[in-house]
């Protein structure tokens, strides 16, 4: 057995004649008591067997490596202008070739936001109406996948600045982060908002946000293609930002590495150390240990038993 036989001592029945009784068979009887003596190696095997299982209930710990997560500092929300004349080709790509104004806007956009770790990214398009693409999210991948799935005039084919602004202010709403910026694309002259964008601009620079705007239209072209630069550049100053107009791609890419550069931000980091439970592994050695030897004690004591009936058998025979 595993842990010691329970005994109990008890009183021995006293009788008069014993010692006549031990002459008739010739025995010699002797005074005091039959001592179980216990081996060293069981006694160690038994405080193993504790040690075990001490150690199970003290359930030890390893520490892993720590691991460390980026904490969003910033929430940079993007505009980005889906109407019928960003379908102009007057930008080129990386290749040299000619594209719409749309693709060249992509195209910077992606290598932009592959620089937004540390911060949570939204994606508003606008039209006819505004649209949220991409709710405030740290998964850059998606964002850019979404993006990319952006075409003209899969909003309608006019502008409502003022309204995406509108929209983009109600996500703001729910964001913990002081920092709120606000990064506009637009070629065209607003012409369907129910709010107007210097009314939009007013109420963000009220709640604290940041918009920069940036143009890429024609300000010398007529009706709604028309770029209006100083309504554009009102909404910028009102909230603190700052308007930027590109002609071509270099200068689309010029201006979001100076709007990255504004927007420097110490980046904060959380980490912390997985701890995974080890008190299965002492517990498991105390089962099988003590499951084992007690099995063991069982088989040799009957492989005992099967011999001394053999060699009784022998001997009658």
């Amino acid at each position: 057995m595993v842990l010691p036989v329970y005994r109990e001592p008890r009183q021995a029945v006293r009788v008069p004649w014993f010692q006549r009784v031990a002459k008739l068979v010739g025995g010699k009887p002797s005074e005091g008591a039959v001592i179980m003596q216990t081996r060293w190696s069981q006694l160690l095997f038994r405080y193993g067997l504790w040690i075990l299982l001490v150690s199970a209930l003290a359930r030890p710990q390893w520490v892993e490596p720590a691991i460390s997560r980026v904490t969003p500092t910033r929430d940079l929300l993007l505009l980005v202008d889906l109407s019928g004349s960003m379908e102009t080709k007057d930008f080129t790509n990386k290749k040299g070739e000619q594209v719409d104004r749309l693709t060249a806007v992509k195209e910077v956009l992606d290598d932009f936001l592959t620089r937004r770790d540390g911060d949570k990214v939204g994606l508003i398009v606008f039209g006819n109406a505004a649209f949220v693409q991409v709710p405030f999210t740290q998964d850059l991948k998606v964002c850019r996948q979404l993006l990319d799935e952006t075409a003209t005039r899969m909003a309608g084919p006019r502008t409502a600045f003022g309204d995406a602004i509108g929209l983009g202010i109600t996500l703001f709403e729910r964001s913990e982060n002081e920092d709120k910026l606000m990064i506009a694309l637009t070629d065209g002259n607003d012409t369907g908002s129910k709010v107007p964008p210097a009314e939009a601009a007013s109420i963000a620079s009220d709640k604290g946000i940041v918009i920069h705007v940036v143009g890429v239209g024609d300000p010398q072209a007529t009706g709604e293609e028309k770029l209006d630069e100083k309504a554009l550049d009102a909404v910028a100053k009102n909230t603190g930002g700052q308007y930027f107009h590109a002609n071509n791609r270099e200068e689309l890419e010029n201006i979001y590495t100076e709007i990255d550069q504004m927007g420097t931000r110490e980046v904060e980091s959380e980490s912390y150390r997985p701890r995974r439970d080890l008190f299965h592994w002492p517990l498991a050695a105390f089962l099988i240990l003590s499951v084992g030897v007690r099995c063991w004690k069982l088989f040799g004591s009957s492989l005992k038993r099967l011999e001394s009936s053999s060699t009784e058998g022998g001997q009658r025979g």
